[in-house]
């Protein structure tokens, strides 16, 4: 019979970062707002245990990382943070399985009614 571990998923919705990012010299000058979304899969098992914080994802080191990207040195493409996002937390988190990063951009510098213009990317981790 085939073995089966359970992962579990812990999300961050709707984090919102003013930032410096974008192809235009306006956008790296003035600023924006982006949303940030992340799911991470992880095996839990440990944590529900022992129900101990060192043993999970710490979701306020995770939004602590991701404020570090978005506060960093300015990006011209939203896909090339979701992607650095997303490999920053399999390189932080070593439970972490695969890491789902979703970069919003909600103040999009072109003559279109939206409400945002979005870039997911999935990281897997190469043991998974």
């Amino acid at each position: 019979m085939a073995r089966h571990e359970s992962l579990t998923r812990i999300s961050i919705v709707n984090a919102e970062f003013f930032a410096y990012h974008g192809v235009r010299a306006d956008e790296k000058s003035l600023g924006g707002r982006f949303q940030i979304d992340v799911d991470l899969l992880y095996s839990a098992t440990s944590a529900v245990v022992s129900d101990n914080i060192n043993d999970t994802i710490n979701y306020e080191e995770v939004l602590y990382l991701v404020n570090e990207i978005m506060s960093g040195e300015p990006y011209d493409l939203i896909e090339t943070l979701a992607y650095d996002i997303a490999n920053g937390l399999l390189e932080r988190f070593a439970i972490a399985r695969q890491a789902t990063t979703r970069v919003r951009k909600l103040n999009v510098p072109i003559q279109q009614v939206m409400d945002y213009v979005e870039a997911e990317y999935t990281a897997i981790h190469e043991n998974a």
